[in-house]
């Protein structure tokens, strides 16, 4: 249990399949505090620069992602715009991917049940050098840093 206050944004690079150096990220967990740590919670902040995209993927955790601007959200077979206030809740296993097809950085929030979020990409953004590559599975560990590659 705690309330933490600011984050520190990075550019979106290093990862194979969703190689994003215009956007950025922030990954929170709980730090622990008087109460204990919350395991089983974890946020991810990102700012996706115009014309970016979160490539279409699944997760094995639900998730909900609050939207903070326009864009374009795919969600299982639907394709549809969301604009600055949306609320969109993904179950496990349902494809999703969005794009920001507005002229400024697209703010978004997205919220897991755990700290440890499965990935298994449909899609990429792949980094350079990778672009021959097949999509693949991760799981990262948001406390750690650590990540493992199917």
């Amino acid at each position: 249990m705690s309330i933490v206050h600011g984050n520190d944004w990075e550019s979106m690079i290093g990862d194979p399949d969703d190689h994003r150096p215009e956007s950025t990220w922030s990954l929170i967990v709980d730090p622990g505090g008087p109460g204990g740590r919350a395991d089983d919670l974890a946020v991810i902040r990102e700012r996706i620069a115009s014309g970016d995209r979160i490539p279409l993927h699944v997760h094995r955790e639900n998730e909900v992602i609050l939207v903070r601007g326009p864009g374009r959200f795919r969600l299982g077979e639907m394709t549809e715009s969301v604009e600055d206030g949306a609320v969109v809740f993904i179950p496990a296993g349902v494809a999703h991917g969005l794009e920001n097809d507005g002229p400024a950085p697209l703010p978004i929030d997205a919220a897991f049940p755990t700290t440890r979020i499965w990935i298994g990409y449909l899609e990429r953004n792949p980094a350079p050098g990778t672009e021959d590559e097949p999509a693949r599975a991760a799981t990262y560990d948001l406390r750690t840093g650590d990540v493992t590659f199917e």
